[in-house]
């Protein structure tokens, strides 16, 4: 019995046009190719040609996971606030964290990770350290409330995830874990045809020492990666690079006349200097209310997520009424004074070395040259607080860091004792003494991956599937339905590539030719086997290779062998 599946049979309704909606590559043509389809501002339907390549991917990331050990399982996605507020998380989440209330008002989490979760179902098993080390894994459907939901499934509120979670008795039981997770995602990776990066990371949310995030390259990424030959790789928002800064004049302070100059490459081009010579003041407000300053090189941006663990992740940029109460000047803000009006001052590390600085005169168009910090203002709180960029150098080797983009698909960290801890898991260890577990979480993006994946693997023409997680590998499209040519010979050999193991599609539709050649294209199937008249006349099939658009003549009798091995080779 035939199983292959007859395209007037499958349900992916196409689109002639680009939809409106759709900003990137990987959005646009799911939505085209009758993969997804919108409910709700970042809420998808999965139809069947999404669904299988998002089941290739899991199987990965599956195969993967069983390798290094790694027992799946599956935990409730709904999660009860108490164990949140065990953690501290109920509040330090944010409002990404989907809340909700049952019939008798019990508050509860639609689950976006499930440390809280996994950490109290073992603490109620695992006593001893004997029992130890354990990890498991889920493939699950998560949901974040993201603020501005958008590119299709790169940034959805409701999307598939494989999250993972280990056990050890030290951190340096969990270092060997750690590096397990590592080369298992470096091979998920790898089997989808990612093109990819590991980067250092920051923590965010999930918390931990270490951190590191995988990212497929691409240009339309949302991240910022820095690297160096030397092999150092972290997001922008993670690097601690060394930034190159100079003074403008050297000496006595001086007051400078800049009317109508609120900008730093204003300031740089009206006194014919670099921005690397200017320092920008930025007015903050901190998580406890306190109003701060904090001076980054004016060559660079401030890094909020460092910023975020000096001042607490509620800091805010001052409003202009914060302004005034303040008596700060909007665009000519210096350090000078701030101490007698109880402003509190940081800057970043890099202006530690800088003698001289040029800043706000803290008086409308004026600005102060030679501010020496510790003469003419006190020396201020200083801190990584600039965000790295390329041209800066390596703090590995000292080299120039270069920049790309990325999607990040996959993360993993070291937790510790983070949420053992606070959620009171504990084992005994060999000398019969109570230690919390020490934790790591891994968390691979599964349906954002499948997403990656077509941001790599596209043309103006359509997807061009990578065969490990194509939805079928192999489309034989017969030009002519209502002869006794064509027809029987390409159900021939779609029946004959199914019973090889191979994932087919018959293209049966009475369609013309040049609307089978623009669906198969669009949908991104590997390899067509296109049955003609005049080339079956002659006992000959025509195969295309969608990722490089090659055409060659095959034997009708060898092409199902000689495609089938070349498939395999590339699962």
């Amino acid at each position: 019995m035939s199983q292959y599946i007859k395209m007037s049979a499958l349900y992916a309704p196409t689109l002639k046009e680009d939809p409106n909606e759709a900003e990137l590559a990987s959005h646009r043509l799911l939505l085209r190719a009758g993969m997804i389809r919108r409910l709700a501002a970042g809420i998808y339907s999965y139809l069947p040609l999404a669904w299988r390549a998002i089941k290739k991917a899991e199987q990965i990331v599956r195969e993967e996971m069983d390798a290094i050990g790694s027992q799946e399982i599956l935990m409730p996605i709904v999660q009860p606030a108490e164990l949140w507020h065990e953690s501290g998380r109920w509040d330090d989440y944010g409002p990404e964290l989907m809340r909700l209330t049952d019939r008798h008002d019990r508050a509860f989490a639609l689950g976006p990770t499930h440390e809280e979760v996994i950490t109290t179902l073992v603490k109620n098993e695992l006593k001893s350290y004997k029992q130890l080390p354990v990890h498991m894994y889920q493939i699950q459907t998560k949901f974040r409330d993201e603020i501005r939901p958008r590119f299709g499934l790169l940034r959805g509120r409701e999307f598939v995830m494989k999250d993972a979670y280990s056990f050890d008795v030290s951190e340096e039981a969990l270092d060997k874990t750690y590096q397990a997770y590592k080369g298992a995602y470096e091979r998920i990776c790898e089997r989808m045809r990612i093109d990819y990066r590991a980067v250092q990371a920051d923590s965010g949310q999930i918390g931990g020492s270490e951190t590191i995030e995988f990212m497929a390259l691409a240009e339309s990424g949302e991240s910022d990666l820095l690297f160096c030959d030397c092999g150092f790789a972290a997001d922008a928002e993670a690097a601690t690079a060394g930034i190159q800064v100079e003074s403008y004049k050297d000496g006595e302070l001086l007051e400078e006349h800049t009317p109508n100059i609120k900008t730093i490459e204003g300031l740089a081009e009206f006194l014919h200097i670099k921005t690397r010579q200017t320092v920008k003041a930025m007015a903050l407000i901190d998580s406890d209310g306190n109003k701060v300053l904090a001076f980054i090189p004016g060559s660079h941006e401030l890094n909020e997520i460092k910023v975020s663990a000096v001042l607490g992740n509620n800091f805010r940029i001052m409003e202009d009424e914060d302004l005034q109460e303040a008596s700060l000047v909007k665009g000519f803000i210096g350090p000078i004074g701030m101490k007698d009006r109880g402003i509190r001052t940081i800057a970043d590390v890099s202006l530690k070395e800088l003698p001289y600085w040029l800043v706000g005169a803290n008086k409308a168009d004026y600005h102060m040259s030679g501010a020496t910090p510790g003469r003419d203002f006190d020396e201020p709180e200083y801190f990584d607080l600039a965000l790295a960029q390329e041209g800066d150098s390596c703090p590995q080797c000292g080299h120039e860091l270069q920049s790309a983009r990325g999607i990040e698909i996959s993360q993993i960290f070291k937790l510790g004792t983070k949420y053992s801890e606070s959620l009171q898991a504990h084992f005994v260890d060999e000398d019969g003494e109570e230690k919390p577990f020490v934790m790591g979480c891994y968390g691979v993006g599964v349906s954002r991956s499948v997403a990656a994946v077509i941001e790599q693997y596209h043309d103006e023409y359509g997807i061009k599937w990578p065969v490990s997680i194509a939805p079928y590998e192999v489309s034989v499209i017969a030009l002519s339905v209502d002869e006794n040519i064509v027809f029987p010979v390409a159900e021939k050999l779609a029946q004959a590539f199914d019973d090889n193991g191979i994932d087919v599609v018959l293209d049966d539709r009475n369609e013309r030719a040049g609307v089978k050649f623009a669906d198969n294209d669009l949908m991104g199937f590997p390899y067509q086997v296109i049955c003609g008249t005049r080339n079956i006349e002659k006992g000959q099939v025509e195969l295309k290779d969608r990722h490089t658009g090659e055409k060659e003549l095959i034997d009708i009798d060898k092409v199902v062998d000689y495609l089938s091995e070349k498939i395999k080779a590339q699962r």
